[in-house]
């Protein structure tokens, strides 16, 4: 007879392979991320944003060693809305992130996919090329960083397209995309992030000017050769370092 308390054994052996499974997937997926992060190491290493020898600007160093404001810039309290004339609303049940282009896995992410991503919390500063800043913003998100170990990027990739659902785009280079501070935001200061800055989801890229972070975001793909964005097309700068002042091409 069966003990009635231990069971057949069937349900603990399932459950060990569901454990041994889930195990396995993060150790693939940390194992990705390490490696995603050894081929551009040297690069990021290299980006102005963190080795400027001569930064311009003014203030005290911020958290990656450049003064606090860009030359040209002022800083302000309050947070100005520019955009392309729209501002679509998506809820979160209709919000979804697709990952495609040079990788080895296509991703397709909802709302909830998103929601169950390791997240952080944390200061950084946002540089809008039309002159203000707005300093200690409390973002909180995904890094980017986490979604493209998940797709795997092939070994020709070399930067992102990101698309908004108002037809936005914006070309990122891969060395910048993957810094630990480029997130998908979702919230800012402790509230949801409000439509008119991008919400339900944006991504937010504190060491280039915010008008490489595309706000509605709904596509990232990633690509082989760099191909210039929406303000990219139009003489702004391909590279859009801030304390470099490298605002047009």
């Amino acid at each position: 007879m069966t003990d009635p308390y231990q069971g057949d054994g069937e349900g603990g052996q399932a459950d060990d392979q569901a454990d041994d499974q889930a195990d396995d997937k993060l150790d693939k997926i940390v194992q990705a991320r390490m490696k995603l992060r050894a081929r551009f190491d040297a690069k990021m290493a290299a980006t102005p944003g963190v080795s400027d020898e001569a930064p311009m600007g003014t203030g005290p160093k911020n958290r990656h060693g450049m003064p606090q404001v860009p030359p040209g810039q002022y800083t302000t309290k309050k947070w100005p809305v520019l955009d392309l004339g729209s501002k679509p609303r998506v809820s979160k049940d209709a919000w979804a992130l697709e990952v495609d282009g040079e990788v080895e896995e296509p991703l397709r992410l909802s709302w909830n996919d998103l929601m169950a991503l390791p997240q952080v919390t944390e200061e950084s500063d946002f540089h809008c090329v039309t002159t203000w800043s707005r300093l200690d913003m409390r973002w909180t998100g995904v890094r980017v960083a986490e979604v493209l170990a998940r797709a795997r990027p092939t070994e020709a990739a070399r930067a992102l397209l990101c698309h908004g659902y108002d037809g936005y785009t914006t070309n990122v280079p891969l060395e910048e995309a993957l810094k630990s501070d480029v997130l998908l935001g979702f919230a800012v200061d402790g509230e949801p992030l409000p439509v008119e800055h991008g919400g339900p989801v944006r991504m937010i890229t504190p060491q280039l000017y915010a008008w490489k972070g595309a706000k509605w975001i709904r596509r990232i793909e990633v690509l082989a050769v760099d191909q210039p964005g929406f303000w990219e097309q139009r003489g702004y700068s391909n590279s859009a370092h801030p304390w470099r002042n490298d605002r047009y091409s």
